[in-house]
């Protein structure tokens, strides 16, 4: 980086290093509860219905998960039906990044329900003494375990019984093969008045790096390159919580670089209105924006106890991680000076903020009193 600038007088680079520690729930303790209903069908299929709102960040993916892993059944034997208020009622808003930990606990819980009745079936606890040796594992119902669509007793995989089998007795022993599911995360409490108390789950934590070079007569800058380490407790998709964390650093990069808002100050009738309020005007992060590399890893070893399956939220924490970039961009001004003093930068910081901050840099290094050597003449 030294060595660059050093030999480029039109030209400097910056990087910079920003962590995140980012709380996961709602401030208001009342959002922070959730519902589902989940129905098992003769033929072992399963039908979840939940409170979220998906909207590409692939909540209803995790959901099915969360249902499919519950049961021990393949993803392809889980349906999902859209978020309906009668099925699901007084639904928290999905947001504060708590999406699929509150709707994937909901449906945990029902599904947990479900299956411990389907234990007691395949265990034979509800079987007529006389059939209890015919179709059935003959364990306690808590030695019943539930994958890959087969349901054993612990430690006799090979003896196992198939999910869609178990779930037919269960509906001709009349089991119910419903349950609703509900969630409220734990140990949350507080006072809004004295600013006391336990708001947050817990903490998702991240850092990002980042490498920018600007251009010293335009103020124009690209991103070199960009690391970024994210933790999300045990994932349950890391391939949507990949797209997650680089969706979310790029519209951040956006946030702190591009979407320069603009009102009218005239004293005319517009005055007060958002003239930056189109896509002529208001610039968005594009493909043109993405670093020219790009790596995201996820923190190995994090998972989180007491939430669902040991993952955590993502979503907007990666979206902070972007100040790395502004950062970069700051430190980049600053070295077209003498490199020895801190160069503030607006935000967003367009090329023209940046312009007029390497400018700034540039004249206070010029003003700068040469340092005299002891014994000159």
């Amino acid at each position: 980086m030294a060595s660059f600038n050093a030999a480029h007088p039109h030209a400097r680079r910056g990087l910079a290093i920003t962590p995140v520690k980012f709380g996961i729930s709602f401030n208001f303790t009342s959002y922070n509860q959730a519902g589902a209903l989940v129905h098992v069908y003769k033929d072992g299929s399963v039908l979840i219905n939940h409170g979220g709102t998906e909207m590409g960040q692939g909540l209803h993916t995790k959901m099915i998960q969360v249902a499919a892993t519950a049961l021990g059944v393949p993803t392809s034997c889980v349906r999902l039906a859209p978020t309906r208020t009668d099925k699901v009622p007084n639904t928290s808003a999905t947001a504060a990044s708590s999406g699929a930990d509150l709707n994937g606990g909901a449906i945990k819980d029902a599904c947990e329900q479900i299956r411990a009745r389907l234990a007691a079936v395949a265990a034979g606890a509800l079987l007529p003494l006389a059939r209890q040796k015919v179709g059935a594992l003959g364990v306690h119902p808590d030695d019943v375990r539930f994958e890959h669509g087969r349901v054993f007793a612990v430690g006799h995989p090979g003896l196992a019984l198939d999910f869609r089998q178990v779930v037919h007795d269960a509906y001709h022993l009349r089991t119910p093969l419903w349950a609703a599911g509900f969630y409220r995360t734990p140990g949350l409490h507080w006072d809004r008045e004295a600013m006391q108390g336990t708001p947050f789950k817990y903490f998702s934590y991240g850092a990002g790096v980042t490498e920018v070079e600007v251009d010293g007569f335009t103020g124009a800058y690209k991103l070199r390159r960009v690391d970024l380490l994210h933790d999300v407790g045990e994932s349950l998709n890391p391939l949507l919580d990949l797209g997650q964390i680089e969706g979310g650093f790029v519209q951040g990069a956006g946030w702190l670089t591009l979407e320069d808002l603009r009102w009218d100050e005239s004293q005319g009738p517009g005055r007060g209105r958002v003239t930056t309020a189109s896509a002529s005007t208001y610039k968005l992060p594009s493909f043109s924006e993405m670093p020219e590399v790009f790596h995201v890893s996820l923190l190995q070893g994090a998972a989180e106890s007491g939430v669902v399956y040991g993952s955590k939220a993502v979503g907007e924490p990666p979206l902070m991680l972007a100040l790395s970039v502004r950062e970069a961009l700051r430190q980049a001004c600053a070295a077209f000076g003498d490199g020895g003093r801190e160069q503030p930068l607006a935000s967003p910081a367009t090329p023209e903020a940046v312009y007029w901050a390497l400018t700034a840099a540039r004249e206070a290094g010029a003003a700068a009193p040469v340092p005299s050597v002891a014994g000159a003449d």
